[in-house]
């Protein structure tokens, strides 16, 4: 969602514009299989032990096994997809999550706590619903220097800084096991303004492009997701991506 629109919004009216936006976004895509991200080696090795699984915000890029897995979304068209293939869907906000607490082993939200105002709170409600022994998968932007048009276009609220990201989990009782280099953000500057603009004059046509062209190609060209012990060296990293345990969790071998 663009910035100019969420900084100017209420949260009632900023629920809305993200609503309609993912809407029009999803009702125009394809559902890409989690079986063909990066994430997959990484989600399958955790599958033993946590049969109970959420994913928050997946839209049509579910990261998790889509067939009895519980999924939540703003995103109506993003959910009916989801139920034709066998999840268990709801709708809802992430600050809200419709669940009692410690419901799953695995709680799961790829780039969804920065374009949350309150983000203390969202992390808040991942780790109420997480039981006891449960693992977490998050994953994040990196540093308010690197701050780009890029973050504008999807409505970024905040970049972690390293440490403070790492005082942030440690607040909420998450103890960060494995990280790796993460996301597809394009390299150049003026790839992202090129597509700012089109969005901005010509929304269906970008959306066209996006969905039937430069989303293929980015999976097909994603790199191998290579995982570290702990807190990666995040010198250079756009975006990182988090195995987090809650108090007593599940390893990651």
């Amino acid at each position: 969602m663009p910035q100019a629109l969420a900084s100017q919004a209420t949260p009632t009216a900023l629920r809305e514009i993200n609503r309609r936006f993912y809407d029009h976004l999803w009702s125009a895509a394809r559902l890409i299989a989690p079986e063909r991200l990066n994430t997959w080696p990484l989600v399958q090795s955790l599958l033993p032990r946590c049969q109970r699984r959420l994913e928050v915000a997946p839209g049509l890029r579910p990261r998790l096994p889509i067939e009895g897995t519980q999924f939540v979304d703003l995103s109506e068209p993003a959910l009916m997809e989801l139920a034709s293939r066998g999840a268990r869907v709801a709708q809802g906000e992430i600050c809200c999550l419709p669940f009692t607490s410690a419901t799953f082993d695995l709680v799961c939200a790829f780039d969804v706590i920065e374009h949350i105002d309150n983000d203390r709170g969202a992390l808040a409600e991942l780790c109420r619903v997480i039981a006891p022994g449960g693992v977490l998968l998050l994953s994040v932007p990196l540093y308010s220097s690197r701050w780009t048009v890029f973050d504008e276009l999807v409505g970024h609220r905040r970049r972690y800084e390293p440490e403070a990201l790492l005082g942030l989990l440690r607040q909420h009782a998450l103890s960060v096991q494995h990280s790796a280099v993460y996301g597809m953000q394009p390299r150049s500057p003026r790839l992202v303004e090129y597509g700012m603009w089109w969005l901005t004059h010509h929304p269906e046509l970008a959306m066209w492009w996006y969905n039937r062209v430069f989303m293929p190609l980015g999976v097909w060209f994603q790199p191998r997701l290579t995982l570290r012990p702990g807190m990666i060296d995040t010198q250079g990293v756009d975006e990182i991506i988090l195995v987090c345990g809650a108090a007593g969790g599940a390893q990651l071998h």
